[in-house]
């Protein structure tokens, strides 16, 4: 099988072009056309749609995994036309093209296609109610994906970080090397997810998704939420961060937290107070069950370590 991996320097691209090695030729595309490394790959440009069906028509994939997006929360508030030619049209071109090509499609969204109000777990058929630009835009891409005829697996995650690229977690440890005192929200709960554990969840979906008879795997495209087990606040998180990484000798004193209102951290765009998502749609589909935050969190710690 070829597969089409977008987004292969991305977070989450990265370690899908490890994890989706075993299911078949992974043909890796980034916006620049460079890989991690300064390898060569393939050149995805999102804000061009002949350019987005050419690149298709030419590596003719059975299967495109779209881990590319604009996710600059705060600049899509400027940049909305942009958020939605990545976000909003670029899935319903993928998909279009799967569908007219008897190929899947593998998508990624987010929590923000939420409005945050919830007080228990958000379930795939939960009403959406974006806050903001990158919000519409995410839920745009999943309603164009929908209604593409393609089959598709549209992965929603949320606290995405790993041990490369730009994210909380990295940013905690460069800020713990450089200040003694940090403030961190207290009153935003989400589910911390290491983008290794979404490729691996990832994979091992798709090898269960594949084989099975087209009915069977229509009747199982659709939205599924797959973030860790387990809920906390970014302060809890940055505490377990710090004491993790002390430990690990990654940083050399602990810092001290104090926890603060989001309205004393003002943003451009407005975040979901609560992002936890219920992932038992996936467990129960593919029968996959994600291990706690904070195991995830010691994975990720020991590979830096």
């Amino acid at each position: 099988m070829k597969i089409l991996l977008l987004g292969a320097n991305g977070q989450v691209g990265f370690e899908l072009q490890r994890s989706l090695a075993p299911l078949g030729d992974v043909v890796a595309a980034t916006r620049s056309g460079t890989l991690p490394g300064g390898i060569a790959g393939e050149r995805a440009d999102f804000h061009d749609a002949a350019a987005l069906r050419a690149l298709c028509d030419r590596v003719a994939p059975q299967l495109i995994v779209n881990a590319a997006a604009h996710t600059a929360v705060d600049r899509a508030e400027d940049e909305e036309t942009l958020a939605q030619q990545a976000n909003g049209d670029a899935p319903g071109i993928l998909g279009a093209w799967a569908a007219a090509h008897d190929a899947a499609v593998v998508h990624y969204s987010t929590d923000y296609v939420f409005d945050g109000q919830g007080t228990r777990p958000y379930r795939e058929d939960d009403a959406t109610a974006p806050l903001g630009a990158y919000g519409r835009s995410k839920l745009a891409g999943e309603q164009a994906l929908a209604a593409s005829g393609a089959e598709f697996l549209n992965f929603r995650t949320a606290w995405v970080y790993g041990a490369r690229g730009g994210n909380f977690l990295r940013t905690m440890l460069r800020l713990a090397r450089e200040r003694d005192r940090l403030g961190i929200v207290a009153d935003q709960r989400g589910a911390p997810t290491p983008a290794r554990l979404i490729a691996q969840t990832t994979a091992l979906a798709l090898a269960r998704w594949l084989p099975l008879a087209r009915e069977t795997r229509r009747a199982q495209s659709g939205h599924y939420h797959l973030v860790s087990a387990g809920e906390c606040s970014w302060h809890e998180f940055a505490g377990e961060i710090f004491a993790l990484a002390h430990a690990a000798g990654l940083i050399e004193r602990i810092p001290e937290v104090a926890a603060i209102a989001t309205a004393d951290y003002p943003t451009k765009a407005r975040r979901p107070a609560y992002s936890v998502l219920d992932t038992r749609r996936l467990r129960d589909t593919f029968g996959l069950s994600l291990p706690h935050w904070r195991q995830g969190l010691r994975d990720v710690i020991g590979e830096l370590a």
